[in-house]
């Protein structure tokens, strides 16, 4: 098995692939402080984004990485996140606020078996 805790559909791989295109850069991902379902990742380019001693990676999404708050960690540990994008404007700073698409998350609970690859 190949357990992650984050990845994201196919509208959203198609948005990531534009903006690396559009913006000629890497790109990663740092979830918004919100607590459920709905809400933002930003979207920077790599090098815009300093990623803390305190900011966990929970994997990446088509090359980018994909990070959070080791304290929003904590709420989020045992859920899987899909990124999705869809119509309406992005926050101001993340990179598809222009492109009149916006990324999502969506979140559902592990399961036993990934809980017991991902939580050892």
């Amino acid at each position: 098995m190949n357990s992650s805790r984050v990845s994201c559909t196919p509208i959203a791989a198609e948005l990531i692939a534009k903006l690396k295109q559009l913006h000629n850069c890497d790109l990663l991902f740092h979830q918004s402080g919100g607590c459920c379902d709905g809400s933002a990742p930003m979207c920077y380019p790599i090098d815009d984004f300093k990623v803390g001693a305190s900011d966990v990676k929970l994997g990446e999404i088509e090359g980018c990485g994909f990070y959070m708050s080791a304290a929003q960690f904590e709420y989020w540990q045992h859920t899987h996140l899909m990124i999705d994008a869809v119509p309406g404007r992005g926050s101001g700073f993340s990179l598809e606020a222009p492109e009149g698409m916006r990324f999502l998350t969506r979140s559902r609970l592990l399961t036993d078996s990934e809980k017991g690859e991902l939580l050892g």
